[in-house]
């Protein structure tokens, strides 16, 4: 599956439309069409006009034939341009499973009884693997099924999964041992026990969540279905009073001609919310689509839901907030010593250090000084860094370069009965008042002084907390930092709170907290320690690179394993919510207009008085009740390219957000139908 594969070509491609056009009629059986009562009232009104048509037809009674039989295209034109809305999200859904399908290889996989790599195996095919079951998986063989590296450490290709060729390390007990069914490795030998039976694995659960067709309705939608619903049924039973009425009033007045059954059964479905029945299903699916371009896999549509609803955002310092590498910024000495003596032994302490931070402290004594050593002596005895001693460096010729922890480096030094200078204290707490991680620099007994490592910000990531801040969502940094470091890098990030040496159960806690409170809570992990914190949390964003407890945990799982993305989740999830709003609002305000055109087409025959109301000065009365027909048929397609794509993003406040549909999609959708109805008609007069 290829990035280029999984991005939008555009709303209207033509072999999605013909599918699309093919399933619109197939929709039309009301066995499945009873699942949008909206729309299903329409197709049944529908069926009545054309009835009314074929009876006027053969008797030669009633109203113009060329009335009742276009009134009747219309509606069913209606029914299909709704059906057409939801077959080309679908179609789109359907695509992208086709292109996951091509991804999903049989292949014939080894099975060991013990996870050992010298093993023996038997050949099974993939699809006879269950869970618990152990295979290997040497180089360049397919990984059969999903699971957990429990032995060894390869170079995996995950290029069938998230598009991305550059190959990932997954190793047994750590934080990135999940491995993804149908994906290759390249280097080295693993044992995977399984964790998905047949047809459950990452690649199938993906398949059948990007098919639209089988997604589940989510909280919102429902309510807003109930709601429409609930709107036509009171639109039901004022349409079939207006039968009786028109009677009455005739018989009363002397005058006019009952109202008929087409010019009901129009005004019915003029009245009704159809245009946001016809498009609901559209937006919901269409923004599963919008998520999983962005490389995003929800398990269900109520986690996007609940991202658009989020007000607490948890966020990891390290790769989200931070780039994730600390970097050396400075070499400063303590008294009596130079900054080119400082930055040589830091530069020594460093020549074995393979890590990010260790190899910016070489490349800041290059820039800073021109100093460089290729290679280690002969001699040297290099000394790793251990999570006890807390410090690396190397000894060479009976000198001792160290670095690490301030607190070690002087433990180490006394226990040399060698002397701390006094002024290290101030330089290591003005370090970690600023953000910045210390490190003490010693050479045999001597202390020379510290490299302020820096945790470097994202780019942009300030002004994205400012727009969250400004649509009512906290942001809080958790990090394992102690409290002063984690105060200055909250403060610099400009985040709205912060959890300094958090630990598994402060994430949980935290988030207990927030939810009792009230609040919808998000947040990200990888590792099995987050599993309880991402099972609690409303919108749970695992890494797929993450264990397989954190990706069991969570509700949404991130292909690019990009925390950061949690930003754009909640936008997508806003964005749907926005969407569905703005087209509510639009399709109820544009139902004003159905009124000046159809009811006094209707009823002025007999209340000549409510001529009135024809401020459109439309033609005639049929041609009053076929432009609105017409006009709320068309409305439908004209908005399927803003279902599918979604309005466009604003953070804004709710209040100003709610001013601003008012204004453009609920002045927009009471003045559009006027100067749509308008031009129909002048149009149907001048072809009638």
């Amino acid at each position: 599956m290829s990035k280029t594969a999984k991005k939008s070509k555009g709303v209207f491609v033509p072999e999605l439309m013909k599918s699309a056009l093919t399933d619109s009629f197939k929709k039309l059986d009301p066995r499945t069409l009873w699942k949008n009562p909206v729309m299903f009232a329409v197709e049944i009104g529908s069926t009545m006009t054309t009835v009314v048509f074929m009876s006027t037809l053969i008797t030669g009674k009633g109203e113009p034939p060329w009335f009742t039989g276009l009134v009747s295209l219309w509606l069913w034109l209606t029914v299909i341009f709704s059906n057409f809305a939801e077959a080309l999200a679908e179609g789109r859904g359907k695509a992208r499973a086709e292109s996951l399908r091509k991804t999903r290889t049989e292949v014939v996989a080894k099975k060991l009884k013990k996870p050992d790599l010298q093993g023996e195996y038997e050949l099974v095919p993939s699809d006879k693997l269950h869970k618990g079951d152990l295979i290997l998986v040497d180089a360049h063989d397919i990984i059969g099924s999903d699971g957990e590296v429990v032995a060894g450490a390869a170079l995996v290709n995950e290029a069938a999964i998230t598009g991305e060729s550059a190959p990932v390390v997954r190793e047994s007990g750590g934080d990135r041992s999940a491995v993804t069914g149908g994906t290759e490795v390249i280097a080295n030998s693993i044992v995977v026990r399984v964790t998905s039976d047949p047809g459950e694995t990452f690649i199938d659960r993906m398949i059948s969540l990007v098919e639209g067709a089988k997604r589940r309705k989510t909280p919102n939608e429902i309510a807003l279905e109930v709601l429409l619903i609930a709107l036509t049924t009171v639109f039901f039973f004022v349409v079939i009073n207006l039968k009786p009425l028109s009677l009455y009033s005739i018989q009363a007045m002397g005058r006019g001609t009952p109202v008929t059954l087409t010019a009901l059964v129009a005004l019915f479905v003029c009245l009704i919310p159809t245009t946001i029945a016809a498009l609901l299903p559209a937006i919901g699916i269409a923004g599963m689509d919008r998520l999983f371009q962005k490389n995003v896999i929800a398990l269900s549509g109520r986690a996007i839901e609940a991202a658009g609803d989020v007000n607490v955002l948890l966020l990891d310092k390290t790769g989200t907030i931070t780039l994730g590498n600390r970097e050396a910024v400075a070499f400063i000495p303590v008294s009596g010593r130079s900054d080119k003596e400082l930055a040589e032994a830091a530069l020594m302490a460093s020549l074995a250090d393979e890590t990010p931070e260790g190899r910016s402290i070489t490349v800041l004594a290059k820039q800073k000084y021109g100093l460089r050593v290729m290679e280690l002596p002969h001699s040297a005895v290099t000394i790793p860094f251990s999570a006890v001693t807390r410090m690396s460096g190397v000894d060479i010729d009976g000198k001792a370069y160290r670095k690490g922890a301030a607190d070690s480096i002087v433990a180490y030094i006394r226990e040399s009965k060698g002397v701390v200078p006094d002024d290290l204290d101030r330089h290591v707490t003005d370090i970690a008042q600023s953000g910045g991680t210390p490190l003490v620099v010693s050479k045999g007994l001597d202390v020379l002084g510290v490299i302020h490592l820096k945790d470097i910000l994202k780019g942009g990531i300030q002004e994205r907390f400012q727009q969250l801040r400004s649509i009512g969502i906290r942001t809080v940094m958790i990090t394992g930092d102690n409290q002063l470091t984690a105060a200055a890098i909250a403060a610099e990030a400009r985040v709205d709170d912060f959890l300094a040496q958090a630990r598994p159960e402060d994430k949980l806690r935290l988030i207990r907290e927030n939810q009792e409170q009230g609040y919808m809570v998000a947040m990200t992990g990888d590792g099995t320690n987050d599993a309880p914190a991402l099972a609690q949390a409303d919108v749970a964003v695992a890494m797929n690179t993450g264990t397989q407890p954190a990706r069991e945990a969570a509700n949404i799982i991130d292909l690019d394993s990009n925390p950061t993305k949690l930003l754009d989740i909640v936008e997508i999830g806003k964005q749907i919510l926005m969407t569905r709003g703005t087209l509510t609002t639009f399709s109820i305000s544009n139902d004003v207009a159905k009124y000046f055109a159809i009811i006094p087409a209707a009823f002025a025959p007999i209340y000549p008085q409510l001529q009135v109301l024809n401020i459109m000065h439309l033609a005639s009365p049929y041609s009053a009740i076929l432009s609105a027909v017409i006009f709320n048929a068309l409305i439908i397609p004209f908005l399927i390219p803003l279902a599918l794509k979604g309005t466009r993003y604003r953070p804004l406040p709710a209040e100003r957000l709610l001013l601003y549909n008012l204004f453009v999609y609920g002045l927009g959708g009471l003045i559009t139908p006027f100067i749509g109805i308008k031009l129909i008609d002048m149009l149907i007069h001048l072809i009638m």
